[in-house]
């Protein structure tokens, strides 16, 4: 089954959207899906593109919550971002900072942080792409750490397997 099949099925309605975005993501490159992320986050049928990033952000950790702030001081340079929102960001930064830490993007409100993203995408409409790219990247990220845990729990599996049968063909030679 091909990406487009898939997509297909995911706009049909067919199966749950998890099993859709898991498929994706296993046939899909990181620039494919940074596309398709910037193409959802710039249509006029989805919320606005701050309102979207404020919200991943409410669900982000501290460590991917500083990331997308990253992203956007990347995309617009720090003096331009920190004067984001009423300078909000620019609080949150020493002089001379140019990242964000984990600890400064907890201090920030999904709020701030919608607020930030709107005016970073009147600045920059490429700042779109980036963060887009920025959550695709941690999307095939995530996705490859769940694969490795799942072929390790298979790993797991056949070694018990393998020590249980050893165990019965050792009691076999004992009678």
């Amino acid at each position: 089954m091909g990406l487009l099949d898939i997509l297909q099925q995911a706009i049909g309605g067919n199966g749950s959207p998890e099993a859709h975005i898991d498929q994706v993501t296993q046939h899909a490159s990181t620039d494919e899906l940074g596309a398709g992320l910037a193409a959802a986050m710039r249509s006029d049928q989805t919320p606005p593109f701050g309102n979207m990033v404020g919200q991943l952000f409410g669900q982000s950790s501290p460590q991917q919550q500083a990331g997308v702030l990253n992203q956007i001081l990347a995309t617009l340079g720090p003096a331009a971002a920190s004067a984001l929102a009423g300078g909000v960001l620019g609080r949150v930064l020493q002089p001379g900072q140019t990242q964000v830490t984990p600890d400064q993007a907890s201090q920030l409100s999904p709020a701030q942080v919608t607020e930030i993203a709107a005016h970073a995408e009147e600045q920059h409409a490429g700042v779109i792409d980036e963060v887009s790219q920025f959550y695709a990247q941690l999307g095939a990220d995530q996705d490859a750490g769940r694969r490795r845990d799942r072929h390790r729990a298979g790993e797991d599996e056949r070694e018990r397997h393998a020590r249980l049968t050893r165990g019965a063909i050792a009691r076999r030679r004992l009678q």
